[in-house]
């Protein structure tokens, strides 16, 4: 038949990108449908960089992940010929009680992850730039460090294309549903047939699986870049790290080296902090002064040089939200060869090569060998 593939992936963001590669991979005849241009900054994976960590602080379960994650971005990179990752070491800051450094301790302990705790004059001395309160201590982890979140998007679409994936841009999906043939995608521009589809659609799926009632919402967060005041040599990743920062009321700021690139300056953002609810079409995409202030608030007394720099930029994105923080994966409950991603929570493109080579085994097996239990929607109606 016409317009026939083995799978359809919905999405060609973090998550998309590296499925449909993973699929043309293993020999399928495999469609990706995106509805802007490859690597856009429309969704959630835009904005030049992004954390890679072990010592994994929201659950121990994702470290076997991210193990396997390291293995395949680094693949990639030799299939590639580019750089994606750059180790810039990882700073873990808060109080000793704080869930950021129980977390990443407990996590760094149970699999045995080289590791180092710093007191707040070690910390200091090592990076002059911070300057923790006198009981914050710091986890700190030799492998963290930064992916490029365009470039990892562009690799693994222009790796799938070299192993036959037809990718189409700017096709907006309009439905999809069930038939006797397996699949049937619709888009903008035409129809599609497979015998199994992945959606990978990010913000986009609580509105193509609004039937379900997956406990979904997105809320709207924003990236930040600012000059710093004076010598900006202190923030080159040759020895500066990435860094996660829980302060005393429970909220936790993140930021990176300066990696050059535009926007210019050096990058952070707030993590615990919502913005608004929004859905894709009604995302708030300008700088508001109030929400700069406060960023410079959570800055001023930890990181002076950018709490005094000049603000330069900011990008908005969106979160797509379980109400635990942990990721959906499964089969359609009603259509199982449907598969169903919804793999973000405000910190999943790290584990995006991971999850393509897990949404690739459900799509073609119905089962993974990776650890994935934690990821069941029905966590949500059975308690389990």
């Amino acid at each position: 038949m016409r317009n026939m593939y083995d799978a359809i992936v919905l999405g060609l963001g973090g998550m998309g990108s590296a499925t449909v590669y993973q699929l043309a991979r293993r020999g399928q005849r495999v469609l990706g449908i995106e509805r802007f241009t490859p690597g856009n900054d429309r969704g959630s994976s835009h904005g030049q960089s992004r954390i890679i960590r072990k010592s994994y602080f929201e659950d121990p379960a994702y470290v076997p992940l991210l193990l396997r994650a390291y293995e395949l971005w680094h693949q990639l990179e030799r299939e590639s010929g580019q750089q994606l990752l750059r180790p810039t070491g990882g700073l873990m800051i808060g109080s000793p009680t704080s869930q950021l450094l129980q977390g990443s301790m407990r996590s760094a302990r149970e699999h045995n992850l080289p590791h180092e705790i710093l007191d707040a004059s070690e910390i200091q001395r090592r990076y002059p730039v911070l300057t923790p309160a006198p009981h914050e201590i710091a986890l700190y982890e030799t492998d963290a460090g930064v992916l490029q979140p365009e470039a990892c998007i562009h690799a693994h679409l222009t790796q799938a294309a070299a192993h036959g994936a037809e990718l189409h841009y700017e096709e907006p999906v309009l439905q999809w549903e069930a038939n006797g043939e397996g699949m049937l995608v619709t888009t903008a521009s035409g129809s599609y047939h497979a015998a199994r589809l992945v959606i990978t659609a990010g913000s986009w799926l609580p509105e193509l699986m609004a039937g379900l009632g997956l406990p979904l919402h997105v809320e709207r967060r924003v990236m930040y870049w600012f000059t710093p005041q004076g010598d900006a040599a202190p923030f080159n990743p040759s020895h500066f790290p990435i860094y996660i920062w829980e302060v005393d009321d429970g909220h936790t700021f993140y930021g990176f080296p300066d990696m050059g690139g535009l926007p210019a300056g050096v990058k952070v953002a707030l993590h615990s902090i919502p913005d608004d609810i929004c859905t894709p079409e009604t995302l708030d995409r300008s700088m508001r002064p109030a929400e700069i202030a406060r960023m410079r608030t959570y800055l001023t007394g930890r990181i002076p040089a950018l709490s005094q720099g000049a603000f330069v930029a900011g990008l908005a994105c969106m979160y797509t939200l379980t109400p635990d923080g942990h990721f959906i994966i499964s089969a359609h409950p009603q259509h199982p060869a449907a598969i169903l991603s919804a793999t973000c929570s405000g910190h999943g493109f790290k584990f995006a090569s991971v999850i393509g080579e897990i949404l690739a085994d459900l799509a073609l097996n119905g089962a993974t060998p990776h650890p994935i239990g934690l990821f069941a929607p029905t966590r949500f109606t059975t308690g389990r």
